[in-house]
């Protein structure tokens, strides 16, 4: 019993530090977009606020990352919990095609509904400070 706790407890590390990374990142994403907010009204420069979407999808498919690793790694540490104790190998190798489950696609993290709640009102605020900051240019056709 103690290899398996062991090991479980190995996993929750990692679970845990995945977690935190991604705590981080949200809070990188939305330190970042207002510096750029800040120096394109300081500078006026347009520029400035059309490059505040990339950190925002940058940091969005990084954090789906995070999110479909910590998934996989849930995963990992459910099998575990299930096994007998002699079949242990303290492997932390994990992947789509050991983890078939569809919860844990990448494509299923990067719209899950704590990555949508999060990152698309941010995306949402760039875009509505771009239109504002560039009302200017925008023709309307008549």
């Amino acid at each position: 019993m103690e290899m398996k706790l062991k090991h479980l407890e190995f996993i929750q590390g990692i679970i845990t530090r995945m977690a935190n990374n991604s705590f981080m990142l949200k809070g990188w994403a939305v330190t970042l977009v207002a510096g750029i907010f800040a120096l394109s009204s300081k500078d006026s420069d347009q520029l400035y606020s059309i490059i505040s979407i990339i950190p925002v999808i940058a940091f969005w498919g990084l954090d789906s990352y995070y999110l479909l690793q910590e998934r996989l790694y849930r995963s990992l540490y459910n099998k575990v919990k299930d096994i007998e104790e002699n079949s242990i190998d303290f492997s932390l190798k994990t992947s789509y095609d050991k983890f078939p489950f569809k919860e844990n696609r990448y494509s299923r993290c990067l719209f899950s509904k704590t990555e949508l709640w999060f990152y698309l009102p941010l995306f949402l605020v760039c875009l509505t400070v771009i239109i504002f900051v560039n009302i200017d240019n925008i023709q309307i056709c008549s």
